[in-house]
């Protein structure tokens, strides 16, 4: 999940004022009939009670959780979504790897990086043991190869074997404004990790490790920590994706500065000189070697489907689409609790598919179909939606458009709206309205470096051309302002994120959660009502997978 928006929520029930607490439902707003908070904060509360643990894919959790939303979707009045079945089997891989310590030889002094504490090692690669020997370590920079933008940091050196060494972000992102090779202080998908690793793999590489730094990866260690350690999930593949890199990983800031002085360099100097159009890799004249046994387990995870189907374009839809998975069990807290509740991410969500599927079938049958998309393993990688998105049970080219939510506001209602990836879309004039009967305003992304917009469900989508809107509460509180916001934000993603204290709360202020949710209801609505064919814009990334997929409908 995100957490540019979540990092609003948890603590902020210390610092707003609990409004909600004898509100049963929603206030209408146009085109909105009332939304069930009662429905919100029950399953809300199912989905993240230590009875699901943590909801990590293909456990008992698992198991409770999607028989759970196939079960209030049938409740809500929608039918099984996958013909006759409420479920999509997503076929996953798990393999838990149990790495040896990264050394590091021929440098000033040998080096030696422990697992968790220095570094985190891992493996796409579907085999019972990998193993780095001796490898050469380059430093690639930002590991961006991006011809159209005349930048490569692969240009002129083989790494085809090799360990990359690889900064984070886009070189960039400490721009201010958003006029830059990669787009200033917005994050493109050249700056996310997925991508690092992608490229390294094509370039050959035989081990891809990320330097870490909290401000361009917009968490901090313990994140890395929680997210790369213990069971990860691939999609299964034939080829066992021994087409990847034999080793993938990431370095504390402390071990790579530690690393490079080794090797008589300078971290600092180095990133400086890779911000710049033209750098040139640097061989460190070090070599790695790690090994990993991988314990394989090959088993079936569910997205769960629910539709409406519409009256008079039955065969045309709308997406709403929301990941129910978590973490499972993961780091302990101080006091012992090891389970990852995930209550807003992303049970909250869950909750809001399942409201908005009650909501819209009270209000009547649509004239198109609207499908509710609960999916699986976003947290390994938007896996459930990527596989969904290659595997869809309604055809792309007949989607109109959908809204992804993945954290719903549960601490006060708020004056403005943010959207994710503002400037992409023709759905973006559907929110305008919205919002601005609810008297609230379009604010700027505060973080576009942060690359959220590539960081959910809605971007698997997109990368085929569905338009997907994904917006969130803004931080301007209507009791507390943005320095309560602020606050909760600090708070959240300093004790909560990725932890085992994303849990439930009875004292939630749901009302601005309420807000947002109307949003979702009536942008479906009317697109679901409407005759109109929404694009993405001219200079969107996903225009040209669209007018290919609509055939220039």
């Amino acid at each position: 999940m995100t957490i540019r928006f979540i990092a609003l929520l948890t603590a902020g029930t210390a610092l707003a004022a609990c409004t909600t607490a004898n509100i049963d439902t929603a206030p209408a707003s146009a085109g909105s009939p009332q939304i069930s908070l009662d429905t919100l904060k029950t399953v809300t509360e199912q989905l993240s009670s230590d009875a699901f643990e943590g909801r990590a894919p293909t456990t008992a959790g698992e198991e409770k959780t999607v028989n759970l939303i196939a079960e209030r979707f049938r409740a809500a009045g929608l039918q099984p979504g996958n013909n006759g079945s409420w479920f999509q089997d997503v076929p996953l891989v798990e393999t838990l790897a149990t790495p040896t310590p990264l050394t590091i030889t021929g440098g000033k002094e040998p080096l030696t990086f422990n697992y968790r504490t220095d570094m985190v090692a891992n493996t796409y690669q579907v085999a019972p043991k990998v193993e780095l020997a001796n490898s050469d370590i380059v430093f690639v920079g930002y590991g961006i190869n991006a011809p159209e933008r005349g930048w490569n940091d692969y240009a002129g050196v083989d790494v085809k074997g090799k360990t990359v060494v690889i900064l984070i972000n886009d070189p960039d992102y400490e721009t201010q404004g958003l006029e830059g090779p990669f787009e200033g202080r917005a994050m493109t998908y050249y700056g996310r990790w997925t991508y690092k690793y992608e490229e390294a793999a094509r370039q050959g590489a035989a081990a891809a490790i990320i330097v870490h730094d909290t401000e361009p990866a917009a968490y901090g260690w313990n994140v890395v920590q929680s997210s790369w350690t213990g069971a990860q999930y691939n999609m299964d593949a034939a080829n066992n994706h021994m087409d990847q890199s034999k080793v993938i990983g990431w370095l504390t800031n402390d071990a790579a500065k530690r690393l490079m002085a080794s090797a008589g360099q300078d971290l600092t100097a180095l990133t400086a000189a890779a911000k710049q159009k033209g750098f040139k890799a640097v061989s460190l004249g070090l070599k790695a070697n790690i090994s990993l046994e991988n314990q394989i387990k090959r088993q079936k995870s569910k997205n769960v489907i629910g539709v409406l189907p519409g009256k008079t374009r039955p065969n045309e839809y709308v997406l709403y689409s929301a990941h129910w998975d978590h973490l499972g069990r993961c780091d302990a807290a101080p006091d012992g609790d090891d389970i990852c509740n995930g209550a807003l991410d992303n049970a909250t969500g869950t909750a809001a598919l399942v409201a908005l599927a009650e909501a819209h079938k009270k209000a009547g049958q649509p004239d198109r179909s609207i499908v509710f998309l609960a999916v699986t393993a976003e947290e390994s990688g938007l896996l459930g939606s990527k596989y969904y998105a290659e595997n869809p049970v309604f055809p792309l080219n007949q989607t109109v458009g959908g809204v992804n939510m993945d954290g719903i506001n549960i601490i006060g209602a708020t004056k403005d709206v943010v959207v994710i990836g503002a400037g992409k879309s023709e759905l973006e004039p559907y929110l305008q309205r919205a919002a601005a009967d609810q008297n609230r305003v379009i604010v700027p992304e505060p973080t576009p470096e942060k690359g959220f917009f590539y960081r959910s469900d809605h971007f698997s989508f997109a990368k085929l051309g569905v338009p997907m809107i994904y917006f969130e509460s803004g931080e301007d509180l209507v009791s507390g302002g943005k320095a309560a916001g602020a606050a909760a934000a600090e708070d959240y993603t300093t004790n909560r994120y990725h932890g085992p204290k994303d849990e439930y709360r009875s004292d939630w202020d749901w009302s601005g959660g309420l807000q947002d949710i109307a949003l979702f209801y009536r942008i479906g609505r009317e697109l679901a009502d409407s005759n109109a064919w929404p694009n993405w814009y001219s200079t969107a990334e996903f225009r040209a997978a669209r007018d290919k997929s609509r055939g220039g409908q």
